[in-house]
């Protein structure tokens, strides 16, 4: 089969990579010149575990190849998908001008039928609106397909090869089916296909991204009354998780979510709703409660450098003194008392950062907890030194020179007051806790994502903070 990928974003060159992976014969195209140059060359303006060997493999076997050349993978394929980006405007409803500009440029090249395939995350009741457009553009026969994709950054290859389920959004029942036919290497393991209206197809991306950041923003609103009233977040996620009826994934406590579909697709759920004379109370907090996350976690780093306790630590560190074995688990951040302006707290101080990616194994910060946080320090007079494995590029855009780049994760460390974990990278698992203390000017550590042990921190004269603790 001949497919057309239009839109070598993130969605699109993983989509077209995998088609191609099974024996299909793609074109992607861009109107970005140079990353057509790049990707024809193997080369991956993205990080995603996996995708830069299968790339190279389907260029060099001839299935794959990227274009700025609309007009000719219009008439090469006979299936196209549409991948392009759906921006929130201002208000936070997704802009799909960009969808409706390159359906009507693929119409204005068709020669013969065609399927268009909308794999962008578009609201509901898009597809109708595109159709009436094309069909008063147009006399060429087509079909509008819905097929939202469901691709989690840092496992997307295995997310579409091994999906938990296709959805396929059509009035035409052989349109869909044919649609459905592409993913027949996919399913095979019986993964349903399901096939519905377009409308439904469409809610059901926006349902399940608003229904995961749902799961999020609740248990950190669990981990925080935890904190308050002595609890252990980490024995009531286990107490959760293992009722069937909830189950543990996305029931992970930390300083929120990040990315480009989660807060992006709640928002616009929220006004979708409003736009049709409905407010969604449950969904319009869950974005409130993540944004105050990120808030909260340095109101955290605040109430402890304010504090008498801090200085304490830090007066013991200089006469030679031993750190009490317990002195992070009598510290209640809450109920500390400031000995000077809180707001002062962190000036001057050395604050490194691991991880700066909105979650491992990509190096997307879009939304990411740093790019809240960090700015947050800044302002309060903070000196941030950040180290990401794969990030750093895409923080030098976002932060410029407001802070200073490690080359490594001890490297961050040197002279630091406090480390702050956050994001859950393996390489941050295990790290050399002697050496930790070693080159940190005070051992204290804000572990936003509860990747640590806190007995073996404190065991090796650590101070240590998580979430829900």
């Amino acid at each position: 089969m001949s497919i057309a990928i239009i839109g070598a974003g993130y969605v699109g060159i993983v989509t077209g990579t995998c088609f191609a992976e099974t024996g299909n014969q793609v074109f992607c195209m861009d109107v970005d010149e140079d990353k057509i140059q790049l990707l024809n060359k193997g080369r991956v303006p993205i990080f995603e575990p996996g995708l830069t060997e299968m790339i190279s493999r389907n260029l060099k076997d001839g299935r794959l190849s990227f274009t700025t050349n609309l007009e000719k993978v219009v008439k090469n394929a006979r299936i196209i998908f549409v991948a392009v980006g759906t921006p929130s405007c201002a208000d936070g409803f997704p802009d799909i001008s960009s969808v409706i500009r390159v359906c009507e440029a693929v119409t204005s090249s068709m020669n013969e039928y065609k399927i268009l395939v909308l794999k962008s995350t578009v609201p509901v009741g898009t597809s109708e609106i595109i159709e009436g457009k094309l069909n008063r553009q147009t006399d060429v026969p087509f079909d509008l397909v819905s097929n939202p994709e469901f691709l989690k950054e840092g496992a997307a290859l295995e997310d579409f090869m091994k999906p938990d389920r296709v959805v396929i959004g059509s009035h035409s029942l052989a349109a869909a089916e044919e649609v459905g036919g592409l993913y027949a290497p996919f399913v095979m393991r019986g993964a349903p296909v399901l096939v519905m209206d377009p409308r439904s197809a469409e809610m059901i991306k926006y349902a399940s991204n608003a229904m995961l950041a749902c799961r999020i923003s609740f248990i950190n609103e669990i981990a925080n009354l935890c904190e308050h009233v002595g609890a252990d977040i980490q024995w009531v996620r286990k107490g959760l998780g293992t009722d069937r009826r909830i189950g543990s994934d996305f029931l992970y406590p930390g300083i929120g979510y990040g990315g480009s579909c989660f807060p992006k697709d709640v928002r616009g759920l929220v006004q979708l709703g409003r736009k049709v004379g409905y407010t969604p109370h449950l969904i319009s907090k869950v974005d409130e409660i993540n944004q105050a996350q990120s808030k909260r976690f340095v109101e955290k780093i605040l109430k402890f450098f304010s504090s008498g306790i801090a200085q304490d630590l830090e007066r013991a560190l200089k006469q030679g003194k031993k750190i009490p074995e317990h002195f992070s688990e009598v510290c209640d951040l809450w109920q500390l008392e400031p000995v000077k302006e809180i707001e002062l707290a962190l000036q001057n101080k050395n604050v490194a950062v691991w991880g700066l990616a909105f979650k491992p194994r990509t190096d997307d910060m879009r939304e990411a907890p740093s790019t809240r946080i960090i700015p947050n320090l800044i302002e309060l007079g903070a000196k941030v030194t950040v180290y990401d494995p794969e990030a750093l590029d895409e923080a030098r855009k976002v932060f410029g020179n407001t802070v200073e780049y490690a080359s490594g994760s001890y490297e961050a460390l040197q002279g630091a007051d406090v480390l702050i974990l956050l994001t859950e990278w393996n390489l941050f698992r295990h790290p050399e806790l002697d050496k930790m203390r070693e080159v940190m000017r005070l051992p204290v550590i804000f572990d936003g994502r509860n990747q640590y042990v806190r007995t073996d921190l404190i065991e090796k004269g650590l101070v240590y903070f998580g979430i829900g603790q």
